[in-house]
Order: structure tokens, then C-alpha cells, then sequence
């Protein structure tokens, strides 16, 4: 059997100026990265501008498991499956971070024979646009020590810099980090640390923005850090934003590549879901809708994360909310929420799938609760039997929701027709009616205990001395109206990643509030989730290489 990288690499590519011509875009509109990548002009951006956009498709997930789900392999090939029943289709999807390609992840350009192309570049440096945000976050960092060594005008506390470096690898022994020592030549000596570019929040802005006016002044609206007397210090105070914009004015352009199928691709933006707000750009997902009729999109983890922010975050700066949500799942990976160790997930399973169907259900009746229709995809394995497909058919007939198998990864396009069709139908019967969880003028402690408990299940929230402090401060600032984007672990509802399933009669823990004032959101730490993952023992750093001729190896 063939690996992702094996078959990526046997399909023939055609020039991306190929692909694009079908959604109506020319030469002229596209900035050429060689053959087979592109960036798309702002001129063509501002031209579609007017146009009325098309149907919009959420691609979700039950929680993940070492089992597998497959979200973004199902995301491309629904796409391409969804233009083989001939509706004109475009795909809006994260760029990958270096660190889970390095680490355990893996990558974000899919499997098999749904996967986007070409997969090495897409993986690794792509268009550059992972380097921008760590060079315009970094150079924020330096302006910043740059100020406090030429005599801290504003009265900056040193102890109280909240803004951080990065680098797009995973490397806990950067988490903290003493910088400026050595002499006074060498700056004013603080405490520091890295986060992952992808938790930066120049990301989350490159994300939310809308055009380069907006970029800038999300920029400026940063805060880095807090004077003595514990007022806020802004981007704009540092007069520093026009610099940050210019070095990002390139990674704001969405990138164009191409499915197994030819399917268009835009891939832009990529913050994780378990830290930041999980979704590709406003900008990429606005434009597709513009050019295509039907435009897939996903959100990172399962639906408690990724989907809810799409739903509470992003969705509020779309041109519209998406018609019908996809929440993929496997029955392996039901099995392991329903107590089975991953050893023995090839052995049929009944109880287990009862058991495990409970994460999906939850899942189901969550995104019903921001009035959109569900679709309920599995993506098949080989060892799934017809005893446990026909229980999770009559499981999912309970709760009333329409649900298919596919096999994209091993049958391409063809393996996702019946999903295709059936995400059709319930996208024209026209049921979908978007409304938030929360709203802007709910308080911080009142919107993340709607998410606790109307989303995780949990009976309520425990907030540290910290975050006590916190909510009485943003109150007073005024940005207790902003949304919350919930840092927390994707593995389960609770705050706890072994507890599988569906928990109850949990309580969350909000350890400290992060503002994120340029994105325009708060972000709520919970449990041990970090903003510099490690790599893991065996990293899949390991089996990579390159060939003399330049062929990648081992890049799954």
C-alpha cells in the first residue's frame, strides 16, 4: 500500500493557472510561487467583492483519538466528490505549523487520494507565509526591548510584558527564558518565552483580518504590556504597526494550490484550535465563497473547539454562516471513546460503539444549538464490520440525523459521492438558522460558562485567583465584550484529556485570561494546555529525509 507522500507524488500536476481558470480566475489575478502554487492579487479580492456567496460547508470532528478521524482528508474529499455531482466547488484549509509536521500531528494536506497538492511544500515552507508571522511577531518582540533599553518612555514594567517571542517548531526548553543579559549594552534583563508561531497572535489577526487597513489596525490594537501603574501598552503606543504590516503584506494574499482532482484550493492561515481560534483566513474562506458555488472549510479538533469558535468567532466576520455542518467520525475512534484500548480496535465492538456514540451525539446536539443542520460522516476503515455500521446507522436514525460512509481516502472522489449528495439535499431543504451561543454583551465569566456548560457538558467553571483578578480588570477596560476562544485540550469535553467519551458533573478550571485585543477576542487558560508544545519521544522528524534528487521522504 502506498504511503500519502507516495501517491502525492505519483499524481501529475497541472499549472495552478490551470486549476483557477474554472473558478474564473486569470493569469493576471494570481502571483506565481512556481507551477503549482499561487497567491491570489488583492485587485481580484476587492473585484468579487459585490458578488453573492455561495453555499458554505463546515467540516468538523468528535474529539480526536490516537484512533484517527480523518477531518481534513474528509474536508478535501468532499470537496472533490461534491464537484464530480457537478457542483462548482472550492476548498478553504489551514497551512500546517513545522512543529506537528515534526512532531507527532503530522501534517494538514490530507491522505490518500483526498489530499491537496503539492503536499512536501505545503507541509514545510509552503509560500512563507509561517516565516512572516514569526518575523513581524519577533520584530515586535525587539522593538519592544528596544524601547525599554532606550528609556522606556511609556514606564513600561518589565515584569508585566506579555508579549512573547516564537518559532514554528515545537521546543518546550523555550518556554521561559531570561533575555538582555550579559552587560547594559546587551538590553534591560527580563523574563521571556517562546510560544509556537501558530498561538501567536499576529496569526489569529492574519486570520480575522479583512483587507490591509484592517490588518493594521488589528495590529495596533495589540497589547504588549502593562505600565507600573497597570495600564495597558498598545502596538499603536510603540508606533510600530506600519512596519508590522508591510512585513506581513504578502502573507495576507490567500495561497491557491490544487486537489488529486484538480479541485481549487485556497490554504491560508493556521492557528491551532486547542490555543487559538482554529480556523483558515476570513479572507480565504470570504474569497471562495465569492468564486464557487459550494465552498468546504473545517475547523481545527473536534466541534467543542474548532466548530464552536468558527460558530462564535469567525462566523460573525463571514458574509454568512455556514449552511450545514459535517462532523466526521470513525468507528474506531467511537470504540476508543467507548473504553477500548487502541490494541484492540480491529475487533468488533457493539457495546463499545453504544458507549462511545455518546461524544457524537453530544457533538450533534451542539452545533443544532446554533440553528445549523448536521451531517454525521465516517470515514471507513477496513476492519469496520456490518454489525457495527448498521448500529451506528440506527444510533444515528435516534437522534434523527442524516448519516454516510466514505472512503476518500482509499477511492478519491467516488469514495464520497453518497456524502456529497446527502450534504446536497439537507444544504437545499434551506433549514439552516444561525444564531451565537453568547452575545457581545454578555459578561466574560457568562460567556465561558455558556461554553462550559452548554457546550462541554460540565456543571460549571472554577476561576483561579488570577483570573478573578482578571475578569474585574478587562471588565473596567472594556474587553469583557469580546468573545472567548477557550484553551483547552481537544481530547476531551472536560478539562481532562483521559476523560473519554461523554463526561458529566465536571467543573472546568480558568487559570488566567489572556487578552488578545488585536484579534479581538479573550483567551481563557484551562488545564495544562500550553503554547509551546514538546516534541515526543520519537518525533516524526526521524523518518524523514531527501533524496539526491530532491524527493522527499517519509513526510507521512
Amino acid at each position: 500500500m502506498k504511503t500519502d507522500i507516495e501517491i502525492a507524488q505519483s499524481i501529475e500536476l497541472k499549472p495552478i493557472t490551470e486549476i483557477v481558470e474554472q473558478v474564473g480566475i486569470g493569469f493576471d489575478d494570481i502571483e506565481l510561487y512556481g507551477k503549482y502554487k499561487a497567491k491570489l492579487s488583492f485587485e481580484k479580492i476587492n473585484a468579487l467583492k459585490d458578488q453573492e456567496p455561495g453555499k458554505l460547508i463546515l467540516v468538523t470532528a468528535i474529539n480526536p483519538t490516537p484512533a484517527g478521524e480523518g477531518k481534513s482528508t474528509m474536508s478535501i474529499g468532499l470537496a472533490d466528490a461534491l464537484n464530480k455531482i457537478g457542483k462548482k466547488t472550492m476548498i478553504a484549509l489551514r497551512e500546517p505549523s513545522l512543529g506537528p509536521v515534526m512532531g507527532i500531528k503530522g501534517g494538514a494536506a490530507g491522505g490518500g487520494y483526498a489530499q491537496v497538492l503539492p503536499m512536501e511544500d505545503i507541509n514545510l515552507h509552503f509560500t512563507g507565509d509561517m516565516h512572516a508571522i514569526t518575523t513581524a511577531n519577533n520584530a515586535l518582540s525587539a522593538l519592544l526591548d528596544n524601547h525599554l533599553q532606550q528609556g522606556n518612555e511609556f514606564g513600561i514594567d518589565q515584569r508585566r510584558v506579555i508579549w512573547k517571542r516564537v518559532v514554528d517548531l515545537n521546543d518546550r526548553a523555550l518556554r521561559q527564558v531570561i533575555v538582555g543579559l550579559g552587560s547594559p549594552l546587551n538590553g534591560v534583563p527580563r523574563e521571556d518565552g517562546f510560544d509556537i508561531t501558530v498561538a501567536s497572535e499576529i496569526m489569529a489577526i492574519l486570520c480575522l483580518a479583512t483587507d490591509l487597513a484592517d490588518l493594521k489596525e488589528r495590529l495596533a490594537s495589540i497589547v504588549v504590556a502593562y505600565t507600573h501603574d497597570r495600564k495597558p501598552v498598545y502596538v499603536r503606543d510603540l508606533k510600530v504597526e506600519g512596519a508590522l504590516t508591510l512585513i506581513l503584506k504578502d502573507a495576507l494574499k490567500p495561497n491557491l494550490v490544487q486537489t488529486i482532482y484538480g479541485t481549487p484550493a485556497l490554504v491560508h492561515g493556521g492557528p491551532f484550535a486547542n490555543i487559538a481560534h482554529g480556523c483558515n483566513s476570513v479572507l480565504a474562506t470570504t474569497t471562495a465563497l465569492r468564486l464557487a458555488d459550494y465552498t468546504v472549510t473545517e475547523a481545527g479538533f473536534g466541534a467543542d473547539l474548532g466548530a464552536e469558535k468558527f460558530l462564535n468567532i469567525k462566523t460573525p466576520n463571514l458574509p454568512k454562516a455556514p449552511d450545514a455542518v459535517v462532523i466526521v467520525a470513525t468507528l474506531r475512534a467511537l470504540k476508543m471513546h467507548g473504553g477500548v484500548a487502541k490494541t484492540d480496535l480491529s475487533e468488533e465492538n457493539l457495546d463499545a460503539i453504544r458507549a462511545g456514540f455518546a461524544n457524537l451525539e453530544r457533538h450533534v446536539a451542539n452545533i443544532r444549538k446554533f440553528g445549523v443542520p448536521v451531517v454525521v460522516a465516517i470515514n471507513e476503515f477496513v476492519a469496520d464490520t456490518a454489525a457495527e455500521v448498521a448500529l451506528l446507522k440506527e444510533l444515528c436514525a435516534g437522534i434523527d440525523v442524516p448519516v454516510e460512509l466514505a472512503s476518500v481516502w482509499a477511492d478519491g472522489a467516488a469514495g464520497g459521492v453518497a456524502l456529497a449528495e446527502t450534504v446536497v439535499s439537507v444544504v437545499e431543504q434551506g433549514q439552516a438558522n444561525y444564531t451565537r451561543l453568547y452575545s457581545d454583551s454578555d459578561s466574560l465569566e457568562e460567556k465561558v460558562t455558556k461554553i462550559v456548560t452548554e457546550i462541554y457538558g460540565g456543571r460549571g467553571v472554577v476561576f483561579g485567583p488570577k483570573a478573578k483578578t482578571q475578569l474585574k480588570q478587562f471588565a473596567d477596560l472594556g474587553w469583557d465584550k469580546m468573545p472567548v476562544c477557550m484553551a483547552k485540550t481537544q481530547y476531551s469535553f472536560s478539562d481532562n484529556p483521559v476523560d473519554l467519551g461523554a463526561p458529566e458533573g465536571f467543573e472546568i478550571t480558568v487559570r488566567e485570561f489572556v487578552p488578545k485585543t488585536g484579534a479581538g477576542f479573550i483567551v481563557a487558560l484551562t488545564g495544562d494546555v500550553m503554547t509551546m508544545p514538546g516534541l515526543p519521544k520519537e518525533p516524526a522528524a526521524l523518518n524523514m529525509d531527501v533524496r539526491e534528487d530532491g524527493t522527499a521522504v517519509g513526510l507521512f
